[in-house]
């Protein structure tokens, strides 16, 4: 038998989408980004298209992200950009509506929660799901989360970490922080204007991040030479930067990091906590790439910690996983419309 509705997984990040096709895996990963023209209000342009233009537009454009910490700051454009990512994903030949299913974080409110739902509703949805993003990191990362252990998953992304004790299927105690990659970056562009006096963007910050940043400071270092417009002369200058300066940059984020996942294990109940001593933390998400990060959650809670495998796109295949077995995360599944 033929189901006519097409089935997709949207990971909706702060910083990325990713959609996820049941039988094709991850077919978009693009930003979160839409350019708008200020003088008519129109969506000029949506995710790759739009990120190339951030910090590069006239005064009559502007590419920001309607999506902030995780949840949605501009609605409209939220709106349009989850039309297109879903039209993009289906094809512009698809006649039929999708059921479609969709990542929030687990500090996410009840009216944060149905205005994605009506979001993807008014962008084409037959029927719209929302599940918090540490049950489908946990799923994408291969953990049995319908068994009667407490597994805990700390899944950080562009705009917030989430961090779960699962159990049976649910989530036991849970925190959701505003401090996660867009934040470390943040962090990096302050600290080179401070001590440097240059002004870097936020993409160079994230280059800087990927290429030569660490959780802990380490004994050989990487270097990176850093381009950027001097404060003081106004003009073009290159400097040198390596990984311990941006351990040191990152560190006060990274502390209030770290601080999301013990407030979770202080509130564990004792038997889950065992369960958690013997599997570990399960770390998932974009930022959780960041190198030695389980190490300074090993030194700051005691736990050992891992990173899950493809831990970027733990949450999109979390999202193909739970719709191919609604009945079976039907307890996880919070609401449709």
């Amino acid at each position: 038998m033929i189901s006519f509705s097409p089935k997709l997984g949207i990971d909706l990040g702060t910083t990325n989408v990713l959609v996820f096709v049941p039988g094709r895996g991850v077919v978009l990963n693009e930003p979160s980004v839409v350019a708008v023209s200020t003088e008519t209000n129109k969506v000029l342009a949506i995710g790759a298209e739009a990120k190339a233009m951030i910090g590069r537009t006239p005064d009559s454009i502007t590419a920001y992200r309607p999506m902030k910490d995780g949840v949605i700051a501009d609605y409209r454009v939220t709106e349009a950009m989850l039309r297109y990512f879903i039209r993009k994903a289906l094809g512009k030949w698809n006649m039929f509506k999708p059921t479609v299913l969709i990542s929030v974080p687990a500090g996410v409110t009840s009216t944060e929660k149905r205005a994605v739902i009506e979001a993807a509703a008014k962008a084409g949805a037959a029927n719209a799901f929302v599940v918090k993003e540490p049950i489908l990191a946990a799923i994408g990362a291969g953990i049995p989360i319908q068994e009667a252990l407490g597994r805990m998953v700390a899944d950080i992304g562009g705009g917030t970490i989430d961090v779960a004790v699962i159990s049976l299927g649910g989530i036991v105690s849970s925190t959701s922080v505003k401090c996660a990659g867009t934040k470390l970056d943040r962090a990096i562009v302050d600290y080179v204007k401070k001590k440097y006096n240059l002004a870097i963007g936020d993409k160079t910050a994230e280059e800087i991040k990927i290429q030569i940043g660490s959780a802990v400071p380490v004994n050989e270092e990487l270097a990176m030479n850093v381009k950027g417009r001097d404060l003081v002369s106004g003009l073009p200058r290159t400097i040198e930067l390596k990984t311990n300066e941006v351990v040191q940059a990152m560190s006060r984020e990274l502390r209030e990091m770290m601080g999301a996942i013990r407030k979770v294990l202080q509130e564990t109940p004792p038997e889950l906590a065992s369960d958690i001593i013997d599997n570990g933390i399960i770390l998932t998400g974009g930022t959780s790439q960041l190198r030695h990060l389980p190490e300074l959650v090993f030194r700051r809670t005691g736990v050992q910690s891992k990173l899950a495998q493809d831990a970027y796109f733990c949450v999109a295949r979390g999202t193909g996983i739970a719709l191919k077995h609604l009945n079976t995360y039907q307890k996880s599944i919070i609401s449709k419309r």
